[in-house]
């Protein structure tokens, strides 16, 4: 394959006013800013290129301009953690650090461990996507003042109550208006109804699985638990054998199933006898609870590949 014919790799670093480009085969670097009316040009000059993928960090959503665009032309985008990248930086002692000098890690990046891109989103399914990151968000503000009303003085608590009486209906809102937008959009809904056919599975959990990892149904059951970070892996070296341990995968992801299996060891036949064999297995509640999420989400994984809602195992 020739070098004009090479498929090229890109890297973008993001700022808040301007995106570094790097074009990786074509040692090729330039810069634009970071509005839509400036990344529409990057965009066009982007397509004439055979392009491999088109890495960008996330960067606390100053990506997603860019993203947006991107995905809608059908360009092969992959965002990435930064900390990936910064482990990759490590790795091959890059040590430097500027805007452009990232953008070319970035490129580097992507050339060397292929990330896979993102299928294209459409308009609704990016709002769905932002409207769950806004449902956290006040959860999270929510959770922070409920812990506040724990130790501050009884003088402040009644400022306290009424935050947290306005998040709830602000919650409640959002609540709707999600249930709304994924009524509208005729894959998401297709996918709530099987999903939420599984006793112990409520629209909450839907949204943040649809949203958080698209990939759910297209992956076997070792992927699914892994990109949960709810795969058991070994710490072994020479003679010793250390405890298997779970690590990675989406934290938002994995919260919202551990509270789904909360539920589910209660009101799930199936995951509550799962659970209970378990314990009496001698596995400490911790695991025992952990082993429920995998094969929650296993479970979940199949029934999207298989597009069939949820049967009760046979007793």
């Amino acid at each position: 394959m020739t070098k004009q014919n090479k498929a090229v790799n890109v890297g973008i670093d993001v700022g808040k006013q301007q995106l570094d480009v790097y074009l990786l085969e074509r040692q090729r670097a330039f810069q634009c800013d970071n509005d839509e009316v400036s990344i529409q040009p990057l965009i066009a000059r982007l397509k004439r290129f055979k392009l491999a993928r088109i890495v960008i960090e996330a960067t606390g959503r100053l990506e997603q301009p860019f993203v947006r665009v991107a995905l809608a032309e059908g360009l092969p985008v992959v965002v990435v953690s930064p900390l990936k990248v910064r482990r990759y930086a490590a790795a091959i002692g890059q040590l430097a650090k500027t805007d452009a000098i990232d953008a070319q890690l970035i490129a580097r990046f992507g050339a060397d461990l292929k990330p896979v891109a993102h299928a294209p989103r459409d308009t609704e399914n990016l709002k769905i996507k932002d409207l769950m990151i806004r449902r956290r968000q006040l959860i999270e503000m929510r959770t922070m003042e409920k812990n506040r009303r724990q130790v501050m003085p009884e003088a402040i608590t009644e400022s306290i109550d009424q935050l947290i009486g306005t998040l709830d209906d602000q919650l409640k809102v959002l609540d709707r208006v999600l249930d709304q937008a994924v009524d509208r959009h005729a894959q998401w809904r297709h996918k709530r109804d099987i999903l939420t056919s599984m006793p112990g599975i409520g629209n909450t959990v839907v949204y943040t699985l649809l949203g958080d990892m698209p990939e759910l149904g297209s992956l076997d059951r070792r992927q699914i638990a892994a990109l949960t970070g709810v795969a058991p892996y070994n710490r072994d070296s020479g003679t010793m054998r250390g405890r298997r341990r779970i690590r990675g995968g989406r934290s938002s992801t994995r919260t919202v199933l551990f509270l789904a299996a909360m539920t589910a060891i209660r009101f799930n036949p199936d995951i509550k006898r799962f659970y209970e064999r378990l314990l009496k297995n001698g596995k400490h509640k911790k695991v025992a609870l952990t082993a429920c999420i995998r094969k929650i989400v296993t479970t979940l994984n199949a029934m999207l590949r298989d597009d069939r809602k949820w049967v009760a195992a046979m007793n």
